[in-house]
């Protein structure tokens, strides 16, 4: 017989940095113990995706899925929340954080589950590449391979930002080439050659960024970066400023606003990052805005 839960929180105990005694499981499960919720923790079995976990829980009667994890994790778990339409809580437990600091749920594990005791929801609009869901961001060149550089950094030293700043680095130094892309924004197309097209989701994330797009996002579309083929040193300097905030619209990068894009890169697979997460996806790549808005928790204050 299905079982029932207020909150089921879906944990992936690999995300973020955590290093302090005993699991991420174990820590959540006794601070929710201390605020008096009714929880169950759900963690994936060898080989099971964090988003089959989520519709499996929600088929065993869960009354809100709650991510404990990064941006990459709380995107699986929000892939099945939207499909049923049920609402989501976040325990940020990522390097960045960016999905919870953009909705003004705390960082901290004991703030972050007394919210969702006391919070309220809000809606959020996602974006989808192919029918995959994304909270933040999509992309496709650089930061896909950065994103894969850091994989292999984070198994030999553990994850920190550190570590990730050190994988970009390193991806910078091996770039070789441009993409050249056949893209399609909003019935207009173009060619591109560009070493990276990066789709922005996340008005907060360009604010810490400070890049400029967040009207495109308000008006119902996205922002595009994607920046100007060139020498190994000129695409290290974009990428850098990028990173760092210092670059310059029309030097290091160029923004183009769009509800629809259309990219075909020439090729019958490409890399896809949501989120911090690779997938290999077919072509040509369609990306647009759900219809339906994703429920949120959130803290009341930041409602």
């Amino acid at each position: 017989m299905p079982r029932s839960s207020a909150f089921c929180l879906i944990v992936n105990d690999r995300a973020g940095d955590h290093s302090g005694s005993g699991s991420r499981s174990d820590m959540l499960r006794g601070l929710c113990l201390q605020a008096g919720l009714k929880a169950e923790i759900w963690r994936p079995r060898r080989g099971q995706s964090l988003t089959g976990l989520a519709h499996e829980a929600l088929d065993r009667g869960c009354g809100t899925l709650v991510a404990a994890g990064g941006d990459g994790t709380i995107c699986a778990v929000a892939e099945a929340c939207h499909a049923r339409d049920a609402p989501l809580g976040v325990i940020p437990q990522g390097t960045f954080n960016y999905f919870a600091r953009g909705l003004g749920i705390p960082l901290e594990p004991e703030a972050a589950v007394a919210a969702l005791a006391g919070g309220t929801k809000a809606e959020v609009h996602l974006g989808e590449v192919n029918g995959r869901i994304f909270l933040n961001n999509a992309s496709l060149g650089l930061y896909p391979a950065i994103l894969e550089r850091r994989e292999t950094t984070y198994r030999r030293w553990g994850r920190s930002r550190v570590a990730a700043y050190w994988s970009v680095a390193q991806t910078l130094v091996g770039a070789r080439r441009a993409m050249r892309l056949n893209m399609t924004l909003d019935g207009e197309r173009q060619e591109l050659h560009t070493p990276l097209a990066f789709i922005a989701n996340s008005a907060y994330q360009l604010r810490q960024f400070n890049l400029e797009g967040a009207d495109a996002l308000e008006d119902g579309g996205f922002a595009l970066f994607t920046a100007p083929a060139g020498s190994q040193i000129e695409i290290m300097r974009a990428t850098l400023g990028l990173a760092l905030g210092t670059a310059q619209e029309g030097q290091d990068f160029d923004l183009h606003r769009a509800a629809r894009i259309e990219i075909d890169p020439g090729r019958p697979r490409v890399l896809v990052a949501r989120d911090g997460e690779r997938q290999t996806m077919r072509t040509p790549l369609t990306i647009r805005r759900r219809d339906r808005p994703l429920r949120v928790l959130v803290p009341e204050a930041a409602a």
